[in-house]
C-alpha cells in the first residue's frame, strides 16, 4: 500500500510510523518544517484527567497506557500533582476526582506532608487540598517527534519539507496530491494537518470543522513562558488554580496560566505584563525560582475540532481519504500509530468509532465549546 501523509507534526508522524511498521510506502508532506505548528507550542501533558464525554475519556485514557509502551528519554511517567485551595476549586476536583475513580483512573487523595514528599520546593498554601494523579505524564515534545519521525524514516517513509498541499484529487483507483509543483501518488492519504485541517481536508472534498486561533480566544489559544534555568526541584507536571508547570530540561520550567488565556492573540508577541505576571506567580508556588527571568514567551495556538472532540476516520465513500485532528494530539499519538495505520488495513478501531469525520456532514456532531472573548472583542 502507498499512503500519503499530510503534516510531520506529532501526529502525522505517529501515523507514519504505524503505516511503515505494517509495510506501507509512505511519503510525508510537510509544509514548513518537522514540528513548526502545534507541537512544538504544546505543555506536553499526557493525561486523560478531565476529558469528557466517556468515549474521549476512554480514547486518551487508552493512548496514556500507549506511551508506558513506549518509553524514551522524551518521556517523563512521575504524574501530575493538583493543589487546589478555594472551595470552589476543591468541589470541582473532589467530583472529578469519585469520576475518575469510577472509571478505574489512578487517583489518590494526598495530605500535605505527601504532597511535599513528593515536591519539596511546593509552596503549601493554608488549607490545599492535594490529589495526585500517578500514571500521567509529560513528554518533551519534539524530541517525541523525532523518535516517531525518526522510525518512519528508519522504515524507508520518504518526508518531504517546504511541501505544501494545494489539491488532492481522489478515483476508485487512488489519489493523487499536488504539493510544491510536484504530484505524489498513492492508494490513500491521511491528512495530519492540526489547525489547518479544514483547508487540507476541503481540497479533498471533506468537510472537517476548526475552531479559527484568531476569533477563539482561550479556546484555541494560550500562552506558554520558558524560564531560564533555576536551582528549584520539580519532577512533575504541578496544576493549580493560577498556574501550572511542568520542568522543561536544564533546570528550567515551562509555565502556563489559564486565567490569562483570554487575552492571547496568537497575530501579537506575548505582551511584557503578561510575561511579568506569569513568572510573578512562580515564587508563591515553588521554592528556588527567584531571580527566574523568561527565556521564551510564546502563544500556543490549540489544533480544535469543531465540536471539541477528536476526528478520525475515512471522509469519503471509496476510503481514500482518511482525516486525524485532535486537540490532544501529543497524548494521543502513540496510540493513533497503531489505530489509524490498522484502519487503512481493514482493522476497524472501537476506540475511534465513535469519532468519524462523518459527524459534521450529517448533523450529529454536537455544538462547539464557547469561545472565550478578548478585550475589544462584543
Amino acid at each position: 500500500m502507498r499512503v500519503v501523509v499530510i503534516g510531520a507534526g506529532v501526529v502525522g508522524s505517529a501515523v507514519a510510523a504505524g503505516l511503515v511498521r505494517r509495510g506501507a510506502q509512505v511519503t510525508v508532506l510537510e509544509a514548513r518544517t518537522p514540528g513548526a505548528g502545534t507541537t512544538s507550542t504544546s505543555v506536553a501533558w499526557v493525561n486523560a484527567n478531565n476529558k469528557t464525554p466517556k468515549a474521549y475519556f476512554e480514547l486518551n485514557h487508552a493512548a496514556v497506557w500507549a506511551h508506558h509502551q513506549l518509553p524514551g528519554d522524551w518521556f517523563f511517567p512521575t504524574g501530575n500533582l493538583e493543589c487546589a485551595v478555594t472551595d470552589e476549586h476543591k468541589e470541582n476536583l473532589e467530583a472529578r476526582v469519585g469520576r475518575l475513580l469510577d472509571l478505574g483512573y489512578p487517583v489518590e487523595r494526598v495530605t500535605a506532608r505527601r504532597a511535599l514528599a513528593l515536591e519539596p520546593d511546593l509552596v503549601p498554601p493554608p488549607g490545599a487540598e492535594y490529589v495526585f494523579f500517578p500514571g500521567e505524564a509529560y513528554v518533551q515534545p519534539l524530541r517525541l517527534l523525532g523518535r516517531l519521525l525518526g522510525e518512519a524514516r528508519d522504515g524507508g517513509a520518504v518526508v518531504e519539507c517546504g511541501a505544501e498541499v494545494t489539491a488532492v484529487e481522489t478515483s476508485a483507483s487512488g489519489v493523487k496530491v499536488l504539493a510544491g509543483g510536484r504530484t505524489f501518488a498513492g492508494d490513500a492519504v491521511v491528512t495530519c494537518a492540526g489547525r489547518w485541517t479544514r483547508q487540507v481536508a476541503a481540497l479533498a472534498g471533506a468537510t472537517v470543522p476548526m475552531l479559527d486561533p484568531v476569533v477563539s480566544g482561550s479556546v484555541t489559544n494560550g500562552f506558554l513562558v520558558t524560564t531560564t534555568p533555576v536551582p528549584a526541584r520539580l519532577s512533575r507536571v504541578l496544576t493549580t488554580a493560577g498556574l501550572n508547570l511542568r520542568p522543561d530540561g536544564g533546570g528550567r520550567l515551562l509555565l502556563q496560566s489559564l486565567p490569562l488565556d483570554g487575552l492571547a492573540d496568537p497575530a501579537e508577541p506575548v505582551p511584557a505584563e503578561i510575561r511579568a505576571d506569569i513568572l510573578g506567580r512562580l515564587p508563591g508556588v515553588l521554592r528556588g525560582t527567584e531571580g527566574a527571568e523568561v527565556e521564551r514567551a510564546v502563544v500556543g495556538q490549540r489544533a480544535m475540532p469543531g465540536d471539541g472532540l477528536t476526528v478520525a476516520g475515512f471522509a469519503d465513500a471509496d476510503r481514500r481519504v482518511y482525516t486525524v485532528a485532535t486537540h490532544s494530539g501529543v497524548t494521543l499519538a502513540p496510540l493513533l500509530m497503531e489505530e489509524v495505520a490498522g484502519e487503512l488495513f481493514g482493522v476497524e478501531s472501537a476506540l475511534l468509532e465513535p469519532f468519524r469525520p462523518g459527524r459534521f456532514a450529517d448533523g450529529t456532531a454536537g455544538p462547539a465549546p464557547v469561545p472565550a472573548r478578548r478585550p475589544g472583542q462584543q
